[in-house]
């Protein structure tokens, strides 16, 4: 496997980047659907309240999915900074730009991580 081409690393950042506008929209677009559901009975009946609660549920959920991304996006811009991005953090071999090209913030070639999975 062949390093990144400056070519290369240059879109990935821009992907990096478009993605960590975007998750950061995203969770700023979730707070309010993650607060407290209000128990007013008089405006709402029960299964309303369920409903709202479960979709509260899933709120939080995905914002906690939003969240990781973002942590993870970060951590390749810093790696991407420190010239140590595209290479895997387990057996520091170059990662393949395809992988890279649909999940940029990857830190495990493709070998590594399904060995990581498997655990």
């Amino acid at each position: 496997m062949d390093q990144l081409t400056p070519k290369q690393t240059q879109e990935l950042r821009l992907l990096l980047k478009s993605n960590k506008t975007r998750l950061e929209q995203q969770l700023c677009d979730s707070e309010s659907a993650t607060g407290v559901v209000t128990l007013d009975q008089s405006s709402v009946g029960r299964l309303s309240r369920m409903d709202a609660m479960q979709q509260q549920s899933m709120a939080v959920s995905t914002r906690a999915k939003a969240e990781a991304s973002l942590r993870k996006t970060l951590k390749a811009l810093r790696r991407m900074d420190a010239e140590n991005f595209g290479y895997c953090d387990q057996c520091d071999e170059p990662i393949q730009f395809k992988r890279l090209k649909v999940q940029p913030q990857a830190s495990h070639c493709l070998k590594c991580q399904d060995q990581l999975d498997h655990i």
